[in-house]
């Protein structure tokens, strides 16, 4: 086995970064910093004060925001433009929290036959964040904010294949002066996942990435009874009925659809379409995405990068040929380019059905799936027929759109807009998508004691 992380460039197919693996002595020690810090100082502080350190972050992204968002061009193959945006966003997550963690934490007051009784919101001590590669900014900040901002310390175990990543992440956190152990990264790989969440420093568990490893993480903590919150899979659909504006809703599909060369949870994998505007949303679709440039992700002008790795590049290609093996219509891309690097093309699949392998799996890149549907009660049946169920998208008028939003199966809806993560709303999924939630006041209590205070002496 390796006894280091390895980054391979998917642009240049090189090996651009080596990390050598932390020892079990290191690990134990990171841990049990961790715990005494979050003892000692940590959770002491008030919200003011930790305020002034995520404010002190988010100035240090803001500040330097090539220099964080190079790492993801070079080791996953974000477009620059893309990579900017992203730490520019975690930045934004870190100020949210910083100003707002105090209100969405305030102690609740309870009628109750007590003198006083009420719930205050008290840290639970350490965070382990498992997360993924294809938003490892986005997706760190998304984790750590609220978890720092609520008192807790965190410790984060990156995706192998981003270790610069991961460092500069921590950085971020000593450059901006932040107690050492507050926040600390595990250069670890996956075999070593379950020793850390067996340690007595870990009180709980934030996981971002497959259903299958998340089932696994969370088998793990539940026979620990340790919280754990999961973030998964999606295979989101996006509908689109007879009255729904066709050109606001193709620009804004094809955008979701793409974003991280489709690398993404909560991208649009299904466009399920009603009959009546099936044709003509298949020409907007299919002109703009023809429109979108491949290349290199260092250049402003790329809109499409290389998927991150070989192997998924593969995974898509099985995807696209089993499903036009069923009898999809290939209008756009289709075939794996011979330049350099991991490309997968634009790709735009037609008269898709439920069973096809571009419907049932999830496809994570950038492969367009259109759906017909009878009416709007198919298209419903349609957008549900899945396993997952975190994000969707329903293209008509307002209040019809809401009324659909009630039925659909997943942890948030968009009427008339794009699928998107924000600081100030809750996001999460229901089904494989797992559970819990992140950001906005309910991502906040994940992590926290819901305590109960009971003043006496008792009301007559």
């Amino acid at each position: 086995m390796s006894q280091a992380l390895t980054a391979r460039n998917p642009y240049t197919e090189e090996i651009i970064y080596e990390k050598p693996l932390e020892s079990e002595e290191t690990i134990n020690e990171k841990l049990g910093k961790a715990q005494e810090v979050y003892r000692a100082v940590w959770k002491k502080t008030t919200y003011e004060e930790r305020a002034v350190y995520l404010n002190k972050v988010a100035k240090v992204l803001r500040d330097e925001v090539d220099y964080f968002a190079m790492p993801m061009v070079e080791e996953m193959g974000k477009p620059i433009k893309e990579a900017r945006g992203e730490v520019l966003k975690s930045a934004w997550c870190a100020e949210h929290y910083a100003e707002h963690a105090g209100a969405y934490l305030a102690t609740e007051h309870i009628a109750s036959d007590a003198t006083k009784s009420y719930v205050q919101y008290l840290p639970l001590g350490t965070i382990l964040g498992v997360l993924p590669w294809n938003a490892p900014f986005w997706l760190a900040f998304r984790f750590c904010a609220p978890a720092l901002m609520a008192g807790n310390t965190c410790v984060m175990k990156h995706d192998s294949h981003v270790p610069k990543c991961a460092e500069v992440i921590e950085q971020a956190f000593i450059k901006a002066g932040v107690p050492e152990g507050v926040f600390q990264n595990l250069a670890i790989n996956s075999s070593l996942i379950e020793p850390v969440v067996k340690h007595d420093a870990i009180k709980a568990v934030s996981f971002t990435g497959s259903d299958m490893a998340g089932s696994k993480i969370a088998a793990l903590a539940a026979s620990l009874i340790k919280p754990c919150v999961l973030e998964l899979g999606g295979s989101d659909p996006s509908i689109v009925l007879a009255d729904a504006n066709l050109e606001e809703a193709a620009d804004v599909i094809c955008l979701s659809r793409i974003i991280n060369a489709g690398q993404s949870c909560i991208a649009a994998k299904r466009i399920i379409v009603e009959e009546a505007v099936y044709e003509p949303m298949i020409e907007l679709l299919k002109t703009r995405l023809a429109q979108l440039k491949m290349g290199n992700p260092k250049e402003e002008s790329t809109d499409i990068g290389p998927i991150a790795r070989e192997d998924l590049r593969d995974e898509l290609h099985r995807q696209v040929e089993a499903s036009v093996k069923a009898g999809a219509r290939l209008l756009l891309g289709g075939e794996i380019p011979e330049e350099k690097g991991y490309f997968y093309p634009v790709t735009l699949l037609v008269d898709v059905t439920s069973e096809m392998v571009a419907s049932c799996e999830e496809t994570f890149g950038p492969i367009a799936v259109v759906m017909k549907a009878k009416d709007a009660k198919d298209a419903l049946g349609i957008a549900n027929n899945t396993p997952y169920g975190l994000g969707a998208s329903v293209w008509t008028e307002g209040a019809k759109g809401e009324a659909i939003a009630r039925e659909i199966e997943a942890g948030q809806v968009s009427v008339n807009g794009i699928v998107k993560t924000d600081p100030r709303l809750p996001s999460g999924g229901v089904k494989r998508s797992g559970y819990g939630r992140e950001l906005g006041p309910h991502g906040i209590k994940m992590f926290v004691s819901a305590q109960q205070v009971w003043v006496g002496p008792k009301k007559a």
